[in-house]
């Protein structure tokens, strides 16, 4: 599988200042063409891996400028993000879309605020005026006269003008005269790049949850029960239920992130995840960590009834026997993974360094997965759990585990 990338490329002002950066998506899939299939493939993506990453600490402070197609608008995915850090940009598939402007006007009416990328000098673009903040003009393939008409005019109407394809020193030093507010292209810096962390799921399980979520009276606790099964699922849920739009306060677990998102926006995230991962099937090797992830979750939830004295809850050690292999499925550092959802201390502790009680818990699952009988039982001694339990909680999940994932795998192959 290709690389692929979240691409920031910063947006500056004539003193060389970021006023903000404009997401781009680069991967396999880069050359979009004419293509609305592959436009929407891109576009949900980028959306998607954006919310993925941990970019929204280093533009803490920015806009982020975002191209959204007629269907993502449509589906309300710029309420994915802060409206203070997000410039939805639009291009020429969605003006000629009188439903997907609905949107654009509505969006604009809350409070977001709009770009149109490659502004002409048209009754359609003018037509746009009162609902936009941003005109973004392309200075390669745009004449000198019409870029004069276009930046004399907007400014007028109180629009600020970003010139883009700046390539040299000629066109940049052109903008600057022609008093543009901001300037991107691969002259005014490099462009900056984080890589996108794959993040494949079992495609039975999605399947599964597809079906789930679209019963007419879904059933929260069937809906539960599937994203528990999968760490990636679970890690992206918490992920998008604590961004800003979405949560005043810290959601820790999925019944939390499902009441928090309500049905309607599940739905939206669920079409995000079949858009972007369309193509992104999930190696045999990754099954495997799907599998232990599963594993350690349940194993760790069960011994939670005979520890002694532990800080969290049972559905806290589930998450950290779940999140226990997200550095490798997520390709990304367990710090990094860990910082972007709300766990506990105690549970980043124990992941990051083996410490504290929930370290001793973590440990002793991984021991016995290790048959390291000494380790076991040391750990079981602190923990106040009698080492005759261990066997049957183990095998007792093991026996759940395995006719989940067989019936998972049948579904898969079906």
């Amino acid at each position: 599988m290709k690389e692929k990338y979240i691409v920031r490329q910063p947006i500056k002002n004539s003193q060389s200042e970021i006023v903000g950066y404009e997401i781009l998506y680069h991967g396999e899939n880069q050359a979009y063409g004419s293509d609305e299939a592959a436009n929407d493939f891109a576009a949900a993506d980028t959306v998607y891996n954006f919310l993925m990453q941990n970019v929204e600490r280093s533009l803490k402070g920015s806009v982020h400028f975002m191209t959204f197609t007629s269907n993502l608008l449509m589906r309300k995915a710029p309420h994915l993000f802060e409206k203070e850090g997000l410039v939805i940009q639009i291009d020429d598939s969605v003006i000629i879309h009188p439903l997907a402007m609905k949107f654009v006007q509505q969006f604009a009416k809350e409070g977001y605020k709009i770009a149109v990328n490659e502004f002409r000098f048209s009754p359609r673009y003018m037509g746009l005026m009162g609902d936009i903040d941003y005109i973004k003009l392309n200075f390669s393939n745009t004449s000198e006269q019409s870029l004069r008409h276009i930046i004399e005019m907007a400014h007028t109407m109180n629009k600020k003008c970003i010139a883009t394809d700046i390539e040299d020193m000629t066109t940049y030093n052109k903008a600057i005269t022609m008093g543009v507010d901001a300037m991107e292209g691969s002259y005014v810096a490099q462009k900056l790049a984080t890589r996108a962390h794959a993040s494949g799921y079992l495609q039975s399980n999605f399947f599964r949850l597809m079906v789930a979520v679209v019963q007419d009276e879904p059933d929260m606790e069937e809906i539960e029960d599937i994203i528990a099964m999968d760490a990636t699922l679970t890690y992206g849920l918490l992920r998008v239920a604590n961004s800003a739009y979405f949560s005043t306060s810290r959601v820790t677990n999925i019944r939390q992130a499902l009441v928090t998102l309500g049905i309607a926006q599940l739905k939206q995230w669920i079409y995000l995840l079949s858009a972007s991962n369309a193509e992104n099937e999930i190696d045999p090797g990754s099954e495997e960590f799907l599998k232990l992830s599963f594993m350690r979750g349940s194993f760790c939830s069960e011994l939670m009834r005979y520890a002694k004295d532990m800080p969290i809850s049972r559905s806290e050690a589930y998450l950290m026997g779940m999140f226990s292999t997200l550095d490798y499925l997520i390709a990304a550092p367990m710090e990094d993974i860990l910082e972007s959802v709300p766990v506990a201390e105690e549970i980043k502790a124990a992941l990051l360094n083996h410490e504290g009680r929930c370290g001793m818990l973590y440990d002793l699952a991984i021991s016995y997965e290790r048959a390291d009988w000494k380790k076991i039982n040391q750990y079981a001694e602190q923990l106040g759990i009698a080492s005759n339990v261990l066997t049957s909680v183990y095998f007792t999940c093991t026996e759940e585990v395995n006719t989940t994932w067989k019936q998972l795998m049948g579904l898969e192959k079906a």
